[in-house]
């Protein structure tokens, strides 16, 4: 959590870029640059240069994506944008471009392949050399609590769907595997309650979970939901291909691994179930923030006033911080459920009322960690694009 609680700098350079649309909106604070007059927009094959008084900006553009010469043109800010400047611009995209591969364990598990389990804070080894012989999904979200809605009989889905012993069955934000010898060194487990002892409604009394942790670091890593078998959150363990004697990488920084995840897996639920609406929810069933998934083909960078005009490498991979690398993103408005203002409370009860959003379940830390991620991006933003009606508005890097 340490990564995710450093201050975030406001932009001094933000550029956004729709594939789709073929155009670009760049946003100069007047710190750098008083009047469109003193900014000057040139690009090369994935490349836009930005000069300003303050020095030159060069931002690197993913492949098949170029800045149509002379198209930049300044642009009415609004008189709640007073320090900022707007320009819109074009940009041409080689049909031939093909969006990148996704990294995301969803995409890259297959069957009769041999994959290590590695915790994501410390990249102990949890599961080696697995070899699955089959990679099954599960169904989507909620349908087992769909069932006593429909059904005026006992539930006659009520066995649990468990893997065998080499079956690996995916959910949509984790993993269930069978348990082995193995697990004893590398896992811990832990009994805690979830869910309200007092609740009134009897379908959902107070209930135990086996949480899960890593036996070196403590993170807690899903749940035992049968004495076989584990459940594992994407968001908490990294699972590579074992080839040869390759060693894991280093972890990567929580924020990025988290932002990474989530984005790749609602950019996928989004095109399976063909809903831009989330529900993220932690064990219980509890809402703790609701998403709304408004642009995919989104590509963006976001430079600090301190960085403009400075030295940096455009190598840097670091999200949410001084990089002028451009990057493919999600654009999402969301509202947090604990948020007390009277616009955002209405919100919640019509998502609720109307069953709006596709349930996304993580661990309560895990929602806590990913608020602060798109707070953060939300801080890094221009203060004209912050808010759209009564959601804030954020980014979510791929």
């Amino acid at each position: 959590m340490a990564d995710l609680e450093m201050p975030a700098e406001t932009h001094g350079v933000f550029l956004e870029l729709r594939k789709r649309l073929q155009t670009g909106l760049l946003i100069v604070r007047k710190d750098v640059a008083r009047n469109p007059a003193d900014v000057a927009v040139t690009g090369g094959e994935s490349s836009l240069h930005v000069r300003t008084p303050r020095g030159d900006l060069s931002l690197t553009l993913p492949a098949g994506v170029t800045f149509e010469q002379g198209s930049c043109i300044p642009t009415p800010a609004g008189e709640s944008c007073g320090e900022e400047l707007h320009f819109r611009l074009r940009i041409s995209v080689s049909r031939s471009t093909e969006e990148e591969a996704s990294d995301s364990v969803m995409e890259t598990l297959r069957a009769k392949e041999t994959y290590c389990f590695y915790c994501q804070g410390c990249m102990t080894r949890l599961l080696e050399d697995r070899v699955f012989k089959r990679v099954l999904p599960l169904p989507n979200g909620n349908w087992n609590s769909i069932v006593d809605d429909w059904c005026c009989h006992p539930d006659p889905f009520a066995k649990k769907l468990l893997p065998r012993a080499e079956d690996c069955l995916l959910g949509d934000t984790f993993l269930l595997v069978a348990r082995d010898d193995s697990c004893e060194q590398t896992l811990t487990e832990e009994v805690s309650p979830v869910g309200s002892e007092d609740s009134q409604d009897p379908k959902k009394p107070c209930r135990r979970l086996a949480l899960v942790s890593c036996k070196s670091c403590s993170s807690v890593l899903g749940e035992a939901v049968a004495p076989g078998t584990l459940k594992l959150y994407i968001t908490q363990v990294v699972v590579e291909a074992a080839v040869g004697d390759r060693k894991p990488e280093a972890s990567l920084n929580r924020a990025l691994f988290l932002e990474r995840a989530i984005a790749a897996r609602l950019l996928g639920l989004s095109n399976s179930l063909s809903t831009f609406h989330f529900s993220v929810q932690t064990p219980d069933g509890k809402a703790f923030l609701l998403l709304w998934l408004l642009n995919s083909d989104s590509i963006i960078a976001s430079v600090p006033e301190t960085c403009v005009g400075g030295e940096r490498s455009i190598s840097s991979p670091a999200l949410h911080s001084p990089s002028p690398r451009a990057a493919r993103a999600l654009k999402l408005l969301y509202t947090a459920c604990s948020h007390t203002g009277i616009q955002q409370r209405d919100i919640v009860a019509s998502w609720e009322v109307n069953a709006i959003g596709h349930p996304v379940v993580l661990p309560l830390t895990v929602c806590e960690e990913l608020l602060q991620v798109i707070d953060d991006s939300n801080t890094t933003l221009p203060v004209s694009m912050r808010c759209m009606r009564s959601y804030e508005v954020a980014y979510l890097r791929l």
